[in-house]
């Protein structure tokens, strides 16, 4: 089976686990909606380029490093926690300065707090271990080549998506009070995310 034959299913599985709600994708929803598309541009690459260049390294090895280290994952899951409150809390705390300003307090997440954020997010690691394993097989670097072309391209095309939605709220969010429930309900469905984190402790 050469490489190129398991495109169609690495697509499959890509467009499964990008397109669907997650830490990632909730964070850009909200981003959109405070921030509009073009502010959220870096959040964006951070999000689709910071995966992809994860799931190389993954793919190259790197996660043979937690058999090595497992109090690795200990430290992991406890970043992961912080990081993600942390992140709930910037979201839940971002509102209008007035009602008759357009812009939000606060800033969105630059492209090195978004890919950074990828390293802790359970989601992607769970990701980034399942698209190796399953689809670069014995192909190496040139299937670990295809894995980060793959998400990096239906990475950035997720990152928009989502960032439109939240974008195409704005409208409906320009009262302060409405767009502060908003980022409220966004908060608790990313700390909703912590689930798995807190069931594997």
């Amino acid at each position: 089976m050469t490489v190129l034959s398991l495109l169609p299913a690495l697509m499959g599985f890509a467009l499964v686990t990008l397109f669907t709600p997650g830490p990632n994708n909730l964070m850009l929803m909200a981003s959109g909606a405070n921030f509009g598309l073009r502010r959220s541009v870096p959040h964006m690459a951070g999000v689709a380029l910071g995966f992809a260049g994860m799931a190389g390294l993954v793919g190259l090895g790197l996660a043979r490093v937690f058999d090595l280290w497992p109090a690795l994952t200990v430290v992991l899951r406890a970043v992961s926690i912080l990081f993600l409150l942390w992140l709930a809390w910037k979201i839940a705390t971002a509102a209008p300065r007035a009602a008759d300003a357009p812009e939000t307090e606060g800033t969105p997440l630059t492209f090195l707090q978004a890919a950074a954020f990828q390293w802790v997010n359970p989601k992607a690691w769970a990701m980034a271990v399942t698209a190796t394993s399953a689809y670069v097989g014995d192909a190496g670097a040139i299937g670990v080549a295809l894995v980060v072309t793959v998400f990096a391209a239906m990475g950035t095309l997720s990152a928009g998506l989502w960032t439109v939605l939240g974008q195409s709220l704005r409208r409906l969010l320009s009262e302060p009070r409405r767009l502060r429930a908003f980022n409220i309900a966004m908060a608790l469905l990313l700390l909703a995310t912590l689930w798995p984190i807190l069931a594997a402790l």
